[in-house]
C-alpha cells in the first residue's frame, strides 16, 4: 500500500519539477529573497551614534571611527539624567566617571569596540598611566535583538503564507483537474482513494518543502554576504528549523482540508467558491500572526498559538518574535500533529465519497452523512 502512495507521491513531483513555471519561479523567488537579505549592504546609511558624557572628558573617537560615521557628544550634569535620556532612546551610551559605559541593553558591538579603543588611546598619551578598560554596564533591558527578531518575524508570517496557501492550492487544482477530466476512474481501478489523495498531498509537499528551502537558504546567504547576519538573535537556527517544521505541519493541514472540498466539484471555476472555508482559516491565521509579528507576545497570538490551525503560523512567529517556554511549544505541536490526523482521516472520507461523483456540486453535508455514489 505504501509503494502505492509513493508513486503517487513520486509522479507528482516529476510533473512538477520539470514544468519551466517551477524552475522559472523558483529562480525568481531565490534572487528576490536573496536580494532583499543582501540589499541592506547597499541600502543601509552611515553609523550614527549619540553619547552621553557626565563630567569626563569626550573619547577621541572620530580618529578611530570609520570614514562614514556620525558621532555626537551630549554633556550632561548628573548621572540621573543621562539616564533618563538613554531610557528614552535619545542616546546609545553614556560615559561617566570611573571609566564606565552606561548602556541600555548590550552594546552594539562596533560602538562597544570604538570606546574601548578611544580610551586605550587616550590613556597612552598620558606618561606612567596604568591602561583601565571601560566596564559596560546595562541599566535597562537588553533589547538589542529587538528589532531584528520583529523583522525576522515578519519575513517568517510572509513566507509561511505565500508558501502554504500556493502548494494547499496545488493540490486542490490537481484534484479538480484529474476529476473533470475523469482520469481519476482509471487511477481508482488500480489504487485506494486514499493512496491518490495521501500520494498528491505528499508529492506535492515535497515540491512545496523545495520551495522553503531554496528561498530560506538564499535569505541566510544574502545575510551571510551582507553582514546582516551578526545582528540575527542567538538561537536562529531553531527559528529557522522550527519554520520548515511548521510548514510541514499546516500545509498537511490544509492541504487535506483543500483536497476534501476540491472533490466536492467538477470544474476550475468552482474551485474558489468550495474552498472558501479553508481560504477563511487561513488568512484568520495569517492575520493574527502579522499582528504578533507587530506586537509580539498579545493574549490573542498567545491563545491562538495554540489552536489548530491558526498555530501553523501563530507559533513560528511567536518562537521568532520573542522567547517561547518550551512547554508551550510542545503542547502546540502536539495539538497541531492530533489536527492534521483528524483533518486527513476526515479528507480522506470526504474524497472517497465525492470525487467520482461528476457533474454538479456535491453537498459536503450529504457527503458526510456517508452516501456514496
Amino acid at each position: 500500500m505504501m509503494s502505492h502512495l509513493l508513486l503517487v507521491a513520486g509522479r507528482e513531483v516529476r510533473a512538477q519539477v520539470r514544468t519551466r513555471a517551477f524552475v522559472i519561479g523558483l529562480v525568481i523567488s531565490v534572487l528576490v529573497v536573496g536580494g532583499i537579505a543582501f540589499a541592506p549592504r547597499f541600502l543601509g546609511g552611515p553609523d550614527s551614534y549619540t553619547l552621553g558624557r557626565v563630567q569626563v572628558q569626550e573619547l577621541p573617537l572620530k580618529a578611530l571611527a570609520p570614514p562614514d560615521a556620525e558621532i555626537t557628544w551630549r554633556a550632561y550634569d548628573d548621572e540621573a539624567a543621562a539616564r533618563a535620556a538613554m531610557l528614552d532612546g535619545e542616546l546609545d551610551a553614556v560615559l561617566v566617571p570611573g571609566n564606565r559605559v552606561l548602556t541600555d541593553g548590550e552594546i552594539d558591538d562596533e560602538l562597544g569596540l570604538l570606546l574601548q579603543s578611544a580610551n586605550r588611546e587616550a590613556q597612552i598619551g598620558a606618561s606612567g598611566v596604568t591602561i583601565t578598560p571601560l566596564t559596560m554596564e546595562s541599566v535597562g533591558a537588553d533589547t538589542r535583538y529587538q528589532g531584528a527578531r520583529r523583522g525576522i518575524a515578519t519575513v517568517v508570517v510572509l513566507v509561511l503564507f505565500l508558501m502554504i496557501f500556493s502548494s494547499v492550492m496545488m493540490v486542490a487544482m490537481g484534484v479538480v483537474e484529474e476529476k473533470g477530466s475523469r482520469i481519476v476512474e482509471i487511477l481508482l481501478s488500480s489504487i485506494r482513494p486514499w493512496q491518490l489523495l495521501g500520494g498528491k498531498i505528499l508529492g506535492l509537499g515535497a515540491v512545496g518543502l523545495i520551495n522553503m528551502v531554496a528561498i530560506v537558504a538564499a535569505g541566510l546567504t544574502g545575510a551571510l554576504l551582507s553582514g546582516v547576519i551578526a545582528d540575527f538573535p542567538p538561537g536562529t537556527t531553531g527559528i529557522v528549523l522550527g519554520v520548515v517544521a511548521w510548514f510541514i505541519l499546516g500545509y498537511a493541514f490544509f492541504a487535506a482540508f483543500a483536497g476534501a472540498l476540491a472533490s466536492l466539484v467538477s470544474r476550475q471555476e468552482e474551485v474558489g467558491n468550495v474552498l472558501q472555508p479553508m481560504t477563511l482559516l487561513v488568512m484568520l491565521s495569517y492575520g493574527v500572526a502579522f499582528y504578533d509579528s507587530v506586537q509580539p507576545g498579545s493574549t490573542v497570538a498567545r491563545v491562538l498559538s495554540l489552536v489548530p490551525p491558526f498555530s501553523s503560523m501563530v507559533m513560528p512567529v511567536r518562537t521568532a518574535a520573542a522567547e517561547v517556554p518550551l512547554w508551550e511549544v510542545a503542547l502546540s505541536a502536539g495539538l497541531m500533529l492530533a489536527a492534521v490526523a483528524g483533518v486527513l482521516a476526515v479528507g480522506a472520507k470526504v474524497y472517497e465519497r465525492a470525487v467520482l461523483r461528476t457533474g454538479a456540486r456535491v453537498r459536503l453535508a450529504e457527503v458526510l452523512r456517508g452516501n456514496k455514489p
